[in-house]
């Protein structure tokens, strides 16, 4: 069939509107790709930092410590990815015996579990002295007081030890706690290529509010700040985390029972017989 001159036209119009509705069809879908990739390498973390510590050590002698720590975790909206994961590395004095310990990631507080304090050696052995990652964190490691978790290397592994069996002589925290914010919010400046020297560490540490980053603490004091200070506990349950008050406030010891057998609350963890003792 001939078409006239306004069919011809209103031809034209169509196929231009049904080519530009394509083009923005794919731009929506390019553009949606793109968000939900950015929202996938936000939650995963992308990229991350790396730099060295000069480390002095109780008995004066220094060691060189290799930092890094990759992003990535649960976050709000328009917040900087926490750390999901951080690693040092370093060799033993007078040995080739090189050493890593690991800050892995918790699923179950969606960042890192520990902020690094300190690394220390005695007769061969080297210790760690780790602080929880905020409040979650200090709940799952079972709110320690001075709120520390140490650990020992027993040749392979890493074991988690108390303070009764951490040597007195270590007392100095020597890794720069403020670096793991500072070198991804600014240009830091180091000592010599991407090393911080001991005494620069010493001077950054001394800066810390909380006397818990400054020295390491036998016992506890108010005021010494860490996670610590204001975490109210908490209880893990299947979702997520509570606060006591929802096991405290059940009517009867029976009924808290029943709540932690609902959350999936181990009989470990039940705080139910510390709130209902006369029952």
């Amino acid at each position: 069939m001939r078409l006239n001159g306004y069919d011809y036209l209103e031809g034209i119009g169509m196929r231009k509107q049904n080519e530009m509705m394509k083009r923005f069809a794919k731009l929506a879908t390019l553009l949606m790709l793109g968000a939900s990739m950015s929202a996938y390498a936000g939650f995963l973390g992308l990229g991350g930092n790396s730099w060295k510590e000069e480390v002095l050590l109780h008995d004066g002698s220094k060691i060189i410590v290799k930092r890094s720590q990759s992003y990535g975790g649960s976050h709000e909206i328009g917040q900087a990815l926490p750390i999901k994961e951080h690693t040092i590395s370093f060799t033993l004095p007078n040995s080739n015996k090189s050493i890593s310990w690991v800050s892995e990631y918790g699923d179950d507080i969606g960042r890192t579990n520990f902020n690094l304090l300190a690394v220390h050696v005695l007769n061969g052995t080297p210790y760690v002295v780790a602080s929880p990652n905020l409040c979650l964190s200090y709940n799952k490691w079972g709110r320690p007081n001075p709120p520390y978790v140490f650990f020992r290397y027993d040749g392979k592994d890493w074991q988690r030890i108390p303070l009764s069996e951490f040597p007195e002589e270590f007392q100095t925290v020597n890794l720069d706690f403020g670096m793991t914010w500072a070198i991804r919010d600014r240009k830091v400046r180091f000592d010599r290529g991407d090393l911080l020297l001991a005494e620069t560490v010493r001077l950054h540490n001394e800066k810390s509010r909380d006397a818990v980053y400054r020295t390491i603490l036998r016992e506890y004091a108010p005021g010494a700040g860490g996670p610590g200070a204001g975490c109210g506990e908490m209880i893990r349950i299947n979702d997520g985390w509570e606060g006591t008050g929802f096991f405290s406030g059940q009517p009867s010891k029976e009924a808290c029972l029943k709540y932690c057998e609902r959350k999936e609350v181990s009989a470990q963890d039940c705080p139910c017989n510390r709130f209902f003792r006369g029952e």
